[in-house]
């Protein structure tokens, strides 16, 4: 027993074992015995910290005093760094999306392009109002106006609305203020200017391929019409907005609150390259630059200018406020345990024995990144579970290279573009997507998961393509 005990803690397959072995009980807990998340990531982290042999003050520290133990310095460690962008970012969506903004950004798009380009212009509503706001709540704010252009058009819903979903799916993926980009960030210690850089550069020729020429491809092989009791909701939506009395903000506005949280963060990356440190100029750029400042900032302006300046109340703008921060529990809870999680694989040594087990194969740091997220992804559904549990494999990588910033980046980005491979029947999104637009479960495989699968795999050739080209 003991040989097999130094064997498990010690030697590199036994190692290898012990991570494998966690993760099926990760994996095992979710999907069979559908437990929650959170739950699953600190239970097989527990077990795997008490596998390895780590004393019980490590994993949790004693009755007086637990503030150094793994257990909470992997939940503060991410947190700390992702909650407050994360809450700011979704109260800038809530304002948005209760403003009117959405729908005034989609109705310019659609009189710009006209009826022909129609899927175009879902496709760049979602890519833009994509940015402040979660993917499931961009469905449920534009799916009235895809009913609409589909009838309009007079063609299969899919060509409208799979635009749609890939703009929001990419910067769902890709780029701040999402957990997704966000936590990558933070497990690989890059700056969130460069995720927003290289995430533009991957996620912009994945949105494109998986969202404008695949949509026109398979809307034509695939004929679907909109459901009249969809019709008659997006009917009563457009009754409700006209008698409401508030003025619609303008379009100029709505770009200012989108753009300028990613102006501000870009400026502060750029300064830090560009200018002398120790200057003022540089530490301007800094503090407005900082993911959370920029995010208030932004946030401000949309409580004056989408909020006072149009008739709401404070108590309405609070409630508002409230309401939007209520879902985030669940989130920062698995991306919490998965902190957790990713900390006790450093500590026992798995991340070290697991470097040296890829090195042995050839497949360079990029790649295993992106095998490792798409096969979570696809075995338990959630991306934002297989983008922790994957940062915290390959966090411990990083030491045997020196990466720079952009290189992690683009590492951060196969991470995301594998988090969404192949959507089916175990992750929410699916059925989100099938119940607004109407789309039987046979249809949705062959158009949402091979959409999704297209995006990842664009995405995550050109993280390779770039990687190969920058120093």
């Amino acid at each position: 027993m003991d040989d097999f005990l130094h064997w498990l803690q010690h030697e590199t397959a036994g190692l290898l074992v012990l991570c494998a072995v966690g993760i099926a009980v990760l994996l095992l807990m979710i999907i069979r015995f559908r437990v929650e998340p959170f739950i699953a990531l600190i239970v097989s982290g527990l077990l795997i910290a008490l596998a390895a042999g780590l004393s019980v003050e490590d994993i949790v520290g004693t009755a007086q005093k637990s503030s150094e133990s793994l257990l909470e310095n992997g939940f503060a460690g991410i947190l700390g760094h992702i909650t407050a962008i994360v809450g700011l970012g979704t109260i800038l969506g809530s304002m948005l999306e209760a403003s009117g903004g959405a729908q005034l950004l989609t109705r310019k798009l659609l009189g710009a392009f006209g009826e022909k380009r129609a899927p175009l212009a879902m496709g760049l509503s979602g890519l833009v109002f994509g940015i402040p706001v979660f993917f499931d709540i961009g469905i449920f704010v534009l799916a009235p106006l895809v009913y609409v252009v589909a009838r309009q058009g007079g063609k299969s819903i899919l060509l409208y609305c799979l635009p749609l979903v890939a703009g929001l799916s990419m910067t769902h993926a890709f780029l701040p203020p999402h957990p997704g980009p966000v936590v990558a960030a933070s497990l690989l210690g890059v700056d969130l200017g460069w995720i927003i850089l290289m995430g533009l550069a991957c996620g912009i020729p994945a949105f494109v391929v998986s969202g404008l020429l695949f949509p026109m491809w398979i809307g034509k092989r695939i004929e679907l019409p909109v459901p009249e009791d969809m019709l008659a909701a997006a009917e009563e939506l457009a009754r409700k907005n006209e008698t409401e009395g508030r003025p619609e903000p303008k379009l100029a506005t709505v770009a200012l609150i989108i753009g300028l949280p990613m102006v501000l963060i870009l400026g502060a990356t750029f300064g830090s390259i560009t200018l002398p440190a120790g200057g003022t100029p540089l530490a301007v750029l800094t503090l407005l630059g900082n993911p959370t400042v920029a995010l208030t900032i932004a946030v401000l302006l949309a409580f004056w200018l989408l909020g006072t300046r149009r008739g709401m109340t404070g108590k309405e703008i609070s409630e508002l406020t409230g309401n939007s921060l209520r879902p985030l529990g669940m989130i920062l809870l698995v991306v919490g345990a998965g902190g957790f999680f990713g900390k006790v694989l450093a500590e026992t040594g798995v991340g070290e024995a697991l470097a040296g087990s890829l090195q042995s194969t050839g497949l360079p740091l990029l790649v295993s990144a992106y095998v490792i997220s798409s096969g979570l992804r696809i075995a338990q559904g959630s991306a934002t579970v297989a983008i922790v549990t994957t940062g915290g494999i390959v966090a411990p990588l990083l030491h045997a290279g020196d990466h720079s910033q952009a290189q992690l980046a683009l590492i951060a980005v196969s991470i995301a573009s594998g988090s969404i491979i192949a959507s089916h029947v175990n992750d929410g999104g699916f059925w989100i997507i099938s119940r607004y637009f109407g789309i039987p479960v046979k249809d949705m495989l062959k158009s949402w998961t091979v959409l999704e699968t297209i995006l990842s795999l664009v995405g995550f050739g050109m993280a390779a393509l770039l990687s190969a080209l920058l120093p």
